[in-house]
C-alpha cells in the first residue's frame, strides 16, 4: 500500500472514530499520552501508536475494530498493559484499542458458581468480589492485583497455584469477542461440554491475533476448608529440585510449588521483609490446601519429603497473616529484582520438573560465559521457569549479552523437552524461537487458523509468529517464492 495511501486511511480513521466512541476517549496527537501506550512491561520493544481509543462498553470496542476492518488498518487489544512478551506493542502505523476502562463485573452467580465480567476487570478484584459467597477466582498471576482478565485470556495466563488448579484456560467457560472483521461471536458456553469446534480454546492464548475480548464468563471455585504453607531452605538447587520430584513422586500435588534461588530470595527480602532465609542457597514455598484433614496429612508428606532430600530449614506459617507475607514476598520477585541491577530481562520457559537442577545449573554457565548474573525464581511444581536476567543498560555489550543469554535460555528449554513459554507469551520476544519449538508444517496450520479469522492480518500483526523466510511471503500454506522458482533464492 502506498505510504500517502495508509497515511489517508489513517487521517480517515482518526476523523470518524471520535464520533464511533462517544463514551469512550480518543487520544490522538497527544504525543506524551501517545507514548505512554507504547509498550507492555517489556519496555525494551516500543512503538508509538497513532492512535488509542479507550473504550468504554463491548458496543464502542466493535465500531473501532468495524472501522480498523474497513480501513485495513491493523490494530492491537490491551488491557493493563502488564504483559511481558511486547504482545501490547502496537503494531507500526496501529492503532491501540484498550479495554482498561471496562471494570463491570456483571453478574455473580453464586449457584452454578459462575461470574460474567469485563475484560478490563483486575484478577484479584474477581475474589475480592466473590469472597462473601464463599468462592473465588483461581489463576493468579504475580501481578494479579493490576493484570486484567481480558489480559490474562489473551496469554493464557497461570500463576503459582497453577500446579493444581490449572490455567486460564480450565478457568473460563465462555468469552464474548469482536473478530478481526467486526463481527462479534460468542465462543463456548457456561456448560463446560459445549458441543461443535471448541473456538473458545482457539482464542485464549492467542495474544491479540485473532480479536478482542469483550465479554467473560468465569468458572469458580469453592475456598478451600483449611490451607498450610511452609517454605523449606536448601542449600543447593539440586537438593531442592530433588525435593519437589520426591512431593509429585509421592502422588500429592500441592496447590503450589515455586522455588527461588539465593539471588532472587536476597531481592525479595530487600524488598518486602517476608522473614526468607538469607544463607539458603534454594527455597521452597509449598502449599496444601483442601479439606482439612486430607490437608494435615499431606502436609506432613510434604515435610518428609523436604526433609528426606535435606531441608536445612522449614518454617511454617503460623496465621493468615504469615502466609500473606510469604506470598508477598515471592509475587514481589520481578519488581524486587531492580534492588540487584538497574535492568533486567524476565524469561518465561517450561521444562520436565526432573530437569530443574541440571537446567539451572546450564543457566548458570550461560550468565558466567557472558559475565552476567541470572536470579531464578519460578513455578518449580509445573517446570515453568522464570530467569532474571540482570544487566546494566547504559553498557552496549551487556545488553546485546542479555538478550543472547535470555534467547538462549528458551531454546535449551526446548533442547531438554520443554517449552519456550508457560504464561507470558511469544509476542515479539520470542517469535524467533518459534521455529526452535514447531517445524514449518506446524507453523503454517497455526497460521490457517490465524487467516480463518483475520483474512486482512490487522489483528496485532507482527506477533507470535517468525518473519516470513522470503520478501513478499504471504502467511499460510507455503507456495514457493518466484525467487526460488528461479533458482535465485531458497528455503530453509
Amino acid at each position: 500500500m502506498p505510504i500517502a495511501s495508509r497515511s489517508g486511511r489513517m487521517e480517515e480513521f482518526k476523523r470518524r472514530v471520535v464520533e464511533l466512541v462517544p463514551q469512550g476517549e480518543c487520544i490522538i496527537g497527544d504525543a506524551a499520552a501517545l507514548s505512554s501506550y507504547g509498550s507492555d512491561g517489556l519496555i525494551r520493544f516500543r512503538q508509538t501508536p497513532e492512535v488509542v481509543v479507550l473504550a468504554k462498553s463491548a458496543g464502542e470496542i466493535h465500531s473501532a475494530v468495524k472501522l480498523c476492518a474497513e480501513l485495513g488498518i491493523p490494530f492491537v487489544g490491551r488491557g493493563s498493559g502488564t504483559g511481558l512478551s511486547g504482545g501490547a506493542v502496537p503494531p507500526p502505523d496501529g492503532v491501540v484499542i484498550a479495554a482498561s476502562a471496562m471494570k463491570g463485573i456483571l453478574e455473580i452467580d453464586p449457584v452454578d458458581r459462575i461470574a460474567v465480567v469485563e475484560p478490563g476487570v483486575a484478577n484479584l478484584v474477581v475474589s475480592e468480589r466473590t469472597a462473601p459467597f464463599g468462592l473465588y477466582y483461581a489463576p493468579d498471576p504475580s501481578s494479579q492485583s493490576v493484570c486484567s482478565i481480558g489480559g490474562n485470556v489473551a496469554e493464557n495466563s497461570g500463576g503459582a497455584h497453577c500446579l493444581k488448579y490449572g490455567f486460564t484456560t480450565n478457568h473460563v467457560l465462555a468469552i464474548e469477542v469482536v473478530l478481526p472483521d467486526g463481527s462479534v461471536e460468542v465462543l463456548g458456553g457456561e456448560s463446560p461440554f459445549e458441543p461443535g469446534l471448541d473456538l473458545r480454546s482457539s482464542f485464549l492464548g492467542s495474544e491479540g491475533t485473532l480479536g478482542i475480548v469483550t465479554k467473560v464468563w468465569l468458572r469458580l471455585l469453592s475456598r478451600p476448608e483449611a490451607v498450610r504453607t511452609l517454605v523449606a531452605d536448601f542449600d543447593s538447587a539440586e537438593s531442592a529440585g530433588a525435593a519437589v520430584s520426591a512431593i509429585i513422586a509421592a502422588g500429592i500435588v500441592p496447590a503450589a510449588i515455586e522455588m527461588m534461588d539465593a539471588l532472587a530470595i536476597e531481592a525479595c527480602e530487600k524488598a518486602v521483609g517476608a522473614g526468607y532465609s538469607l544463607d539458603a542457597a534454594a527455597a521452597l514455598i509449598v502449599e496444601v490446601d483442601g479439606p482439612r484433614e486430607e490437608v494435615d496429612a499431606l502436609y506432613e508428606e510434604v515435610k518428609s519429603a523436604c526433609v528426606s532430600c535435606g531441608t536445612t530449614k522449614i518454617r511454617e506459617a503460623a496465621d493468615q497473616a504469615e502466609r500473606s507475607r510469604i506470598w508477598l514476598g515471592r509475587k514481589a520477585a520481578f519488581a524486587a529484582a531492580g534492588r540487584l541491577a538497574p535492568a533486567y530481562i524476565v524469561q518465561d520457559g517450561v521444562v520436565p520438573r526432573t530437569a530443574l537442577a541440571s537446567i539451572l545449573g546450564r543457566i548458570a554457565e550461560l550468565a558466567d560465559d557472558a559475565g552476567l548474573r541470572v536470579a531464578n525464581v519460578f513455578h518449580a511444581g509445573d517446570g515453568n521457569l522464570h530467569p532474571l536476567v540482570l544487566y546494566n543498560p547504559d553498557s552496549p555489550e551487556e545488553s546485546e549479552a542479555a538478550e543472547r543469554v535470555a534467547s538462549e535460555i528458551v531454546e535449551l528449554c526446548v533442547e531438554i523437552g520443554g517449552s519456550i513459554t508457560g504464561e507470558h507469551g511469544v509476542g515479539l520476544e520470542k517469535a524467533c524461537s518459534m521455529a526452535a519449538m514447531f517445524d514449518s508444517g506446524d507453523l503454517e496450520a497455526m497460521q490457517r487458523l490465524r487467516i480463518a479469522f483475520d483474512a486482512q492480518g490487522i489483528a496485532n500483526p507482527g506477533k507470535v509468529f517468525p518473519t516470513p523466510r522470503l520478501c513478499g511471503d504471504t502467511p499460510g500454506r507455503y507456495r514457493a517464492h518466484p525467487l526460488e522458482l528461479s533458482g535465485e533464492a531458497i528455503r530453509f
